[in-house]
């Protein structure tokens, strides 16, 4: 073999030894670290949803995007999903109605037994979420599809924002095209939630214009 063929061996060698060296000692991504899985979660749970509800140990809450999927996302941005909860401004239950919008419902001075009666907080969510979807039916749909502050509009959206500040502030709100916002006491504002709910489907929920839910 000549010097100049014992040369280009030797390096081939070395090559050959320096790439075995390398791929061996590479680190490799863990999958089930703690920060890669929270950030892997949190992504897939806000856009994607998973069918089922589920809590992992990251503390994340799987929901669907179907009217369950809404309201139990709403219920746990406003209380954890709490149906005993009482806030600092008095806000009450899993949902965290007012008085004032308990009135409307038919639910007047009676907070204690609404705390303690969940399938009652359910029905008022919904029959509230129906009058909302009424009273804002035309704007729903003349807004849906359109983008408002770089959101892009959604029935889902219209009815978390009207849970939040009341369908009279978001037909505001809409038809300024968002110069005219509102915020709640805590100073969570209407494109928040637009966003933050947009990709549910709601078309469950039936407009209604009847709103009263007396206690049985």
């Amino acid at each position: 073999m000549s010097s100049k063929q014992s040369f280009f061996f030797i390096a081939s060698l070395l090559v050959t030894f320096w790439l075995l060296i390398s791929f061996s000692t590479r680190s490799q991504i863990a999958y089930s670290d703690t920060a890669f899985t929270h950030k892997l979660v949190y992504s897939v749970s806000d856009q994607v949803p998973s069918k089922n509800a589920i809590q992992l140990n990251t503390g994340v809450l799987f929901l669907d995007n179907s009217y369950v999927g809404f309201k139990e996302a709403i219920a746990f941005k406003e209380s954890q999903g709490n149906y005993s909860v009482v806030n600092t401004l008095g806000y009450l239950g899993k949902y965290q109605f007012g008085v004032s919008t308990l009135d409307l419902l038919g639910i007047k001075n009676k907070p204690q037994e609404f705390l303690n009666n969940p399938a009652l907080q359910e029905k008022a969510f919904l029959v509230n979420t129906k009058r909302n979807k009424w009273v804002l039916r035309r704007d729903i749909k003349r807004f849906v599809g359109k983008k408002i502050n770089g959101i892009r509009i959604t029935e889902s959206g219209i009815l978390a924002a009207a849970h939040l500040a009341g369908p009279g502030n978001v037909k505001r709100y809409l038809r300024s095209f968002g110069a005219l916002e509102a915020k709640d006491a805590y100073g969570t504002d209407i494109l928040t939630y637009m966003r933050k709910f947009s990709s549910y489907d709601t078309s469950f929920i039936t407009a209604q214009k009847k709103s009263d839910l007396a206690l049985p």
